[in-house]
């Protein structure tokens, strides 16, 4: 699920948090992953402090990152703690990822370029 407009999220006013989920998933198996993926995703644009996520997953390694952009620490540990989303976890590891790593970093600068 990446911005609206299929264009990576716009520069944003710094400071904000950026949430960084780097996963590795199984070749040719769904098993519900998709549809969860765009519901949490859906979710998460509800979620006071969103401010935008960027994602992309290679189909020939199964290698996906996604970061999800936040107004600060307090809505990342809300969105954290949503019960959907927890659930939503608890599925990820036991069905849908090989691997994931987390990274939360607050974000200083930002820039953004759009050709024409």
């Amino acid at each position: 699920m990446s911005h609206a407009s299929n264009l990576p999220t716009p520069a944003l006013t710094p400071p904000y948090v950026a949430v960084i989920f780097t996963s590795l998933r199984p070749l040719g198996v769904d098993d519900g992953y998709d549809a969860a993926a765009e519901a949490i995703a859906r979710l998460a644009t509800t979620q006071p402090g969103y401010l935008g996520m960027d994602s992309v997953r290679d189909p020939a390694t199964g290698l996906g990152i996604t970061v999800a952009y936040w107004r600060d620490e307090e809505a990342v540990i809300a969105w954290r703690d949503q019960e959907e989303h927890a659930a939503a976890r608890v599925e990820g590891r036991a069905r849908w990822y090989d691997a994931f790593s987390l990274h939360v970093a607050k974000v200083e600068r930002s820039y953004d370029f759009t050709r024409g």
